[in-house]
């Protein structure tokens, strides 16, 4: 579910699965549940956009065989939120869209992440900020620590909101693409 959350299809398709498939395959792969403790937010995680954004994309990334920040990454997402993944399939240009829980990101994601050594990082972000909501155009770049080469770019929409103590996520939106032209020009590199 987190930033990222194109990383779904890169995992899948970093096990070989055709991307066309991704959605219905990342439901149909998650064969083991991964239990996540509940565990306090870290103040630098959650205390700004920035630093909740970030927090997001660490979580997610690690080599071959690190095991993922998933109990850091709960305490990011407030308990309603939702995951929105939508794709474009190259070869018909059918729409799909696939709405995981934070549970069925996880339980679809962690096994290939740790796999295949999947890490994503910001590019650049653009935030609009009005009162205590927030959105957060973040672009990324997906690698895979066996060829150390991006794999994936895309856009990561955040819906946030502060609660008079802290940031939460309440939702997040992606668009995974590897063609880097397609990143709007203000969320690529400087």
């Amino acid at each position: 579910m987190t930033t990222g959350r194109f990383a779904v299809w890169i995992a899948v398709c970093a096990v070989g699965l055709p991307l066309d498939a991704t959605a219905t395959r990342a439901q149909q792969t998650a064969t083991s549940h991964v239990a996540v403790p509940v565990i306090a937010s870290r103040p630098d995680d959650v205390g700004s956009i920035e630093g909740i954004v970030k927090a997001d994309y660490e979580s997610i990334s690690g080599g071959v065989g690190v095991a993922r920040q998933w109990a850091r990454d709960l305490t990011l997402y407030d308990p309603n939120a939702r995951s929105f993944d939508v794709a474009t399939d190259p070869k018909t240009h059918a729409v799909t869209k696939w709405t995981p829980t934070f549970q069925e990101y996880t339980d679809a994601t962690d096994a290939s992440f740790v796999k295949s050594g999947f890490s994503e990082h910001e590019v650049a972000h653009t935030t609009y900020r009005f009162g205590h909501v927030a959105t957060v155009f973040s672009s990324y770049v997906g690698t895979l620590a066996s060829t150390g080469k991006p794999t994936a770019s895309g856009v990561n929409i955040y819906q946030l909101y502060f609660d008079g103590k802290r940031w939460w996520i309440s939702s997040v939106s992606w668009d995974g693409n590897l063609d880097p032209s397609a990143i709007p020009t203000e969320l690529r590199a400087q």
